[in-house]
């Protein structure tokens, strides 16, 4: 397993008990998010629809780059990593 930094958005934070940054463990994305689900549970449901995949309005980066160019939740995240969670904002 390798363990990577998670930066968790204001909104979520209330599963993390207020905590900005997390350490996660996992391979992969996939196994992240399944990792923060057992840590904090309720999280996995804000990122991921009910399908399994990553919501329509949430974007996620490991390192610099957004998973939804890369494999998804298939995207590999070497230790040491740095996963940002970034809810879409919507303006007018």
């Amino acid at each position: 397993m390798s363990s990577v930094s998670v930066r968790i958005p204001t909104i979520l934070r209330t599963y993390t008990g207020g905590e900005a940054e997390v350490k996660a463990e996992g391979s992969t994305l996939r196994a992240v998010v399944a990792d923060l689900e057992a840590s904090y549970t309720g999280i996995a449901a804000r990122i991921l629809d009910d399908a399994g995949k990553i919501r329509r309005f949430v974007n996620v980066y490991v390192g610099d780059e957004d998973v939804r160019f890369a494999e998804g939740l298939d995207t590999a995240t070497p230790a040491g990593t740095q996963i940002s969670i970034i809810p879409a904002v919507a303006g007018g």
